[in-house]
């Protein structure tokens, strides 16, 4: 295969569909606080409106990816993006004038809409893995997955500071539509953005099929791939989910400075995500070659996550768990690009299929963890429930030794 190029323009239009996806998926969790004031929403209301997400985010995730395997990611992110913006303007509308209504009508209704919006989100990635194989040559597809996928760090960066700076001044209503316009922009762009089979020509993509032997999404590698992306799930959303509060409930920092040291692994993973996808190209097209050049990058990062994870455990002084947490989520989340390209290898033209089955298996592991976690911090305390997670990073990274890419190409940068 020649050498080719990265096509900046469509990788670029990938990173900021995936980050206003981001930051519709995420601005419900900054704008809690008033929403729980205004409809006198308990916790438990509200995690039930944070599920509602998850559950239409997990339960399409399979379908999205076989339709953008079917109809091309480009038309299912152009309609995802418009249905982002329209269902964010409907959630606004709840509660307002004349859809004033009872609480438990509010809380059902705003559960619905999160639903729906975990539905038109679930294409984010698979599509985005789609189009990285049919438009990115293979030996660029590791640092184009690493910088699509630098959207769950950068958007979980933007939303707190965007979300609450317009909610403090213009309430949680227009804090929401603020959040959405991002989204709305990229939405016009998609109407615009040619097709890009240019860029990997109509004949390499069929030259590509002729190749490729039929693809069994039951073959061990792909298990094994799976079964590893979902216990880094399970360790990944703990940080999303109670990092902030463990730093302020359990290692008793200020609101304050809680916040900002809850901002770290997410600027961490904004450098750590694309520059991990980078070294792993580099690792798979010089010697090590397309087995052991993916593992590496999967292998260290998880390791390094458990180990990082039972320091910050162990400690006694709280800034050093921090610390050592932050990098712990970073480390995990560098793992990203690796798995993404290692499932585009494996699976070859059922790469939006292959796609939504992996990351439904992350989000099992995000679904469990952020239940699981408190509950084993509650019995046997927070350092065996972290301790738990630094294990369960370690046998992620062993999975990675069955794994191995069925890609019988030559890659060479």
């Amino acid at each position: 295969m020649s050498k080719g190029k990265i096509p900046w323009p469509a990788v670029a239009l990938l990173l900021a569909t995936t980050t206003s996806g981001y930051l519709c998926r995420v601005n419900v969790s900054t704008a809690g606080a008033m929403l729980m004031n205004e409809f006198s929403l308990t916790q438990v209301a509200m995690g039930q409106i944070f599920s509602a997400f998850l559950l239409g985010y997990a339960l399409f995730q399979i379908p999205s990816g076989i339709l953008a395997d079917r109809w091309g990611p480009r038309r299912v992110l152009a309609v995802a993006t418009w249905l982002w913006v329209a269902i964010t303007a409907l959630q606004v509308l709840v509660g307002w004038g004349p859809f004033q209504t009872t609480v438990s009508v509010s809380i059902a209704v705003f559960m619905i809409f999160r639903f729906l919006l975990g539905i038109s989100t679930s294409p984010s990635y698979p599509a985005s893995a789609k189009a990285v194989s049919l438009w990115v040559p293979t030996i660029f597809q590791g640092r184009s997955n690493g910088i699509v996928l630098a959207s769950v760090g950068l958007g979980s960066a933007l939303a707190p500071p965007l979300v609450s700076y317009v909610m403090i001044h213009f309430g949680w209503r227009l804090a929401m539509i603020a959040s959405s316009l991002p989204a709305l922009a990229i939405a016009f762009v998609w109407l615009r953005f040619p097709q890009q089979t240019d860029v990997v020509s109509k004949n390499e993509i069929q030259k590509r099929d002729a190749e490729e032997k039929k693809v069994s999404l039951l073959s061990p590698s792909f298990i094994l791939l799976t079964i590893s992306y979902t216990l880094q799930g399970y360790v990944g959303y703990i940080f999303v989910s109670w990092f902030y509060l463990y730093l302020v409930q359990e290692r008793h920092f200020s609101l304050l400075s809680g916040a900002w040291m809850g901002s770290l692994p997410w600027v961490l993973s904004i450098i750590s995500i694309p520059l991990s996808g980078l070294l792993s190209d580099r690792l798979t097209s010089g010697r090590l070659g397309p087995t052991w050049g993916p593992r590496i990058i999967p292998i260290i990062g998880m390791a390094l996550s458990g180990i990082f994870i039972s320091i910050g455990a162990n400690t006694e002084s709280a800034w050093i768990a921090a610390i050592s947490l932050a990098f712990a989520t970073a480390f995990v989340m560098c793992v990203e690009g690796p798995f993404w390209t290692m499932m585009m290898r494996i699976s070859h033209h059922r790469s939006g299929t292959a796609g939504g089955i992996m990351n439904t298996g992350s989000n099992v592991g995000g679904l469990i963890s952020p239940t699981l976690t408190p509950i084993l911090a509650t019995y046997f305390g927070w350092e065996t429930a972290l301790h738990m997670a630094a294990g369960l990073a370690v046998v992620a990274a062993a999975c990675w030794l069955g794994v191995r890419s069925e890609d019988s190409r030559v890659i060479k940068s």
